[in-house]
């Protein structure tokens, strides 16, 4: 069972991949970045006594060295599921953009849903609404419609967040055509659609395609959060969807609720890496010490929490 001693260790890791990226902010070199984070959280993960499997990661097994699906680490103890992305948003990153984080989630074994590093069309809401307020398979003038009754607002009140790709034009112009406003970010959308349940922010509705991994960990957030998430994956060829398969996923069109992704009891941690609207970003001092910015969310405490931390 996951305790909250777990708690210290999943905000280390998030530090140790954030920090090792700081070399690499703005420098240009996505891969470089991501692979110092997964490095640093490799480390960090094996110096925790649990029994973790990566079951949402950086890829298959064949593309290690990344922290590929699978993947056992730890040095022995608590069995439990991991899923993590130890730089999201490398684009960022490498670019000095804003909102680059490191993320981690833990959950009981065979706690996540177990697939592949692939798309996955996403829907996600906030607490305090009715059950099946939104869904996939509605049209997205229905989906605003549903919200602001809930909300008892006009549409042309609701923030709706999108991924900025070309393969969401046409939901962007939909979305502003039934009146509602648009916020589009670059990369990033794991703690865009946690945002949704943060009463410090705008955001009503976090809509669009993106990586299935970044799915199932904003899934994990939002289920000790009370939020309201669907999720649907999306296979490029015959290659991934036979891959899926293998895991176990014989339906490609299911429409995944949050339940369906993450069970059990759940950790979840950020730490920022490129400052950004929900968290901090590294700082180092004159004397090289760094500080450290990030969230905490936990159903075993049952608590969201805001850690920043320096060290000695």
């Amino acid at each position: 069972m996951l305790n909250e001693r777990l708690h210290v260790g999943i905000l280390k890791a998030t530090k140790a991949a954030a920090k090792a990226c700081y070399s690499w902010i703005g420098k240009g070199d996505e891969k470089a970045a991501d692979q110092a984070a997964v490095n640093a959280m490799r480390s960090a993960l094996n110096k925790l006594d649990i029994s973790g499997v990566v079951a949402i990661g950086e890829g298959e097994r064949d593309e290690a060295p990344m922290l590929y699906i699978g993947e056992q680490v730890g040095r022995g103890g608590i069995e439990l599921d991991i899923a993590l992305d130890p730089l999201e948003g490398t684009t960022l990153c490498a670019h000095n953009a804003p909102n680059s984080i490191s993320v981690m989630a833990m959950t009981n074994k065979n706690g996540f849903l177990h697939a592949p590093d692939t798309y996955m069309e996403k829907i996600a809401v906030g607490n305090g609404l009715p059950v099946g307020v939104i869904h996939l398979d509605n049209s997205i003038k229905q989906n605003l419609k549903n919200l602001s009754t809930a909300k008892k607002c006009s549409i042309y009140d609701l923030h709706v967040c999108v991924l900025n790709r070309p393969r969401h034009d046409k939901l962007i112009a939909d979305i502003r055509e039934a009146g509602a406003r648009v916020k589009l970010i670059k990369d990033g959308d794991v703690m865009t659609a946690i945002a949704t349940t943060l009463p410090s922010s705008e955001i009503d509705l976090y809509i669009g395609i993106g990586g299935a991994p970044e799915g199932v960990l904003a899934a994990a957030a939002l289920k000790v959060l009370g939020g309201q998430m669907q999720g649907r994956l999306l296979f490029k060829d015959e290659i991934e969807e036979a891959r899926a398969k293998r895991m176990g996923i014989l339906d490609a069109t299911k429409v995944y609720e949050i339940n369906d992704m993450v069970q059990g009891e759940v950790i979840f941690a950020a730490t920022g890496i490129t400052s950004g609207d929900y968290l901090e970003g590294l700082k180092q001092h004159k004397d090289e010490r760094f500080s450290y910015h990030s969230l905490l969310i936990s159903s075993i405490t049952n608590m969201i929490s805001y850690h920043k931390a320096c060290e000695l």
